[in-house]
């Protein structure tokens, strides 16, 4: 990545950092540093890596040592980086103290808060927001392709390499070894990387845990955790049922989504996918889902994010958020029977916008439904553009 020029991210963290500090969470390789390094605006006073091996030791050691480097600086309302926080969770007891005493500001980086809250942090109780970086939006890599991005993924490392499966089995190797293993999550890797691939095949599906147990030959309770393990360390996410409906009773049933399309199809042994294939759609839901997740937590971290489904299965939504419904279909002419899901929705009288996401080459307005019908193109500039009033016209 060295030979190749920064790519600009859509999650701006200055303005955060001006008054309060802030957690930085995202999984492993999504450029948490590089983002640091060429977005942040103001100079840390002091940056404090834990995944040095040296520094680590130091600190694991001698936790209260940060405390006496920023007493040692005479740090005063000063900007303190420090990385892979869940590391040493510890050191968030110092890192409390300084906010109280000094009004020194921290950003703390991590793969994930799991650990620091299993061992009982409090995540400094109100005193730093939290924000997640997801891999690249369609928005952030220059001439972005769709068909490459459900082979490769939007990873940093892997939008320029030539070799991109052998680079997301490294990828899915170091995530076992260094996640799981180190932090012991799990106590059986064999089963957990087994499971990896169950999860991947369960991409955009409701979830349901008995029958994955049943299937897998593990038991509910085995799924279940290993499933909170992804969505703990950022790796899936589970997109809940919209409820409000009235006329037709709605799943209370989750749909569960990996983190990037890549490493969904490495994990399924899938071929590159192309428009002809039976799996594209699937792919092409997955693609509206993380760029809608991406935007909600750079932009708008309280919006919900939901689908919905009627309890029979017979409607159904893809996506919900700020009261506008967005469904995805992989056709290049969606016509009346692509709404059905949006129409039954329509007579709850619940969202102001309807949305169908399609391969349509032309943006186009169903006066008669209500509808839209946008080019997914349309669709991700529309999403991004912070003054199109999307959501509201």
């Amino acid at each position: 990545m060295l030979n190749y020029r920064y790519l600009r991210r859509q999650l701006e963290l200055d303005e955060l950092l001006r008054d309060k500090s802030c957690f930085l969470f995202g999984p492993r390789q999504t450029g948490k540093s590089t983002f640091i390094r060429n977005q942040l605006h103001e100079e840390p006073a002091l940056i404090i890596n834990l995944l040095d091996q040296s520094v680590y030791f130091e600190y694991s050691r001698n936790p209260g040592r940060l405390n006496e480097i920023i007493n040692g600086l005479k740090l005063t309302n000063a900007l303190i980086v420090i990385d892979e926080i869940q590391r040493i969770p510890d050191i968030l007891n110092d890192v409390h103290l300084q906010i109280e005493d000094k009004g020194n500001r921290f950003l703390l980086t991590g793969s994930s808060a799991r650990k620091l809250k299993r061992v009982g942090t409090n995540l400094l109780g109100g005193r730093a927001r939290t924000r997640n970086l997801h891999p690249f939006s369609a928005v952030e890599i220059p001439d972005f392709s769709l068909e490459e991005a459900t082979y490769r993924g939007t990873l940093p490392f892997i939008i320029h390499s030539k070799f991109p499966d052998e680079d997301l089995a490294a990828y899915v190797g170091r995530y076992l070894q260094e996640e799981i293993a180190a932090e012991g999550m799990s106590r059986n890797i064999p089963a957990f990387s087994r499971f990896l691939e169950v999860a991947a095949c369960c991409n955009t599906l409701v979830l349901n845990y008995s029958s994955i147990a049943s299937d897998t030959g593990m038991s509910r309770q085995t799924v279940t955790n290993y499933f909170q393990i992804l969505k703990d360390t950022l790796i899936g996410f589970e997109l809940t049922p919209f409820k409000r409906t009235t006329k037709r009773k709605a799943t209370e049933t989750s749909k569960f989504y990996l983190f990037d399309m890549g490493v969904v199809r490495f994990l399924r042994k899938l071929p590159k996918i192309s428009k002809a294939n039976d799996d594209f759609g699937t792919f092409f839901e997955h693609f509206v889902f993380l760029e809608l997740n991406a935007w909600r937590d750079y932009h708008s971290p309280r919006s919900e994010l939901n689908f919905w489904r009627s309890l029979k299965g017979e409607y159904e939504v893809d996506f919900i958020i700020n009261n506008v419904a967005i469904e995805v279909k992989s056709s290049a002419n969606v016509q009346r029977k692509h709404l059905s899901g949006l129409l039954a929705l329509q007579e709850e009288n619940i969202c102001q916008k309807y949305i169908v996401v399609s391969l349509d080459a032309h943006k186009r307005y169903l006066e008669k439904e209500n509808i839209w019908i946008y080019p997914w193109q349309d669709f991700i500039q529309e999403l991004w553009a912070k003054k199109s009033g999307f959501w509201k016209n």
